[in-house]
């Protein structure tokens, strides 16, 4: 099952919001752009990370799961001593789940006012 949240970019790169395949949703790589393209929170990590959040949950509701199904999360960021606002959006939605992490720095993302992508794996129980 394939999720799609409509943006021309999907259908432009050949990708999917999310896939569900069995139990196991993977959530692509998300970031804080609403709409095809108003960016949230320039300037703010913690602020685009629960955004960026918020869209992932909305996309495992639609393929049937939850946040408490989240397993691993990988985190970009492109100015990793940002890390305690980001770590602190991630924790204000996982602090009970607790998934598998991990928080890189990037170069770049597709956009310089985007501070953070986040990718998702969740598996259902």
């Amino acid at each position: 099952m394939n999720i799609t949240s409509g943006t021309t970019w999907e259908e432009q790169v050949g990708y999917s919001r999310a896939v569900r395949i069995g139990q196991l949703v993977e959530v692509s790589g998300t970031t804080a752009v609403e709409g095809e393209n108003r960016i949230v929170g320039i300037g703010d990590p913690y602020r685009q990370t629960c955004f960026v959040l918020q869209k992932i949950e909305k996309a495992l509701i639609e393929a049937g799961a939850s946040l408490k199904d989240v397993v691993r999360t990988r985190m970009y960021v492109t100015d990793i001593s940002q890390w305690e606002a980001i770590g602190k959006a991630h924790g204000e939605f996982f602090a009970e789940i607790k998934p598998s992490a991990t928080m890189v720095e990037v170069n770049a993302l597709i956009n310089p006012d985007l501070l953070v992508e986040i990718e998702a794996t969740a598996y259902i129980q």
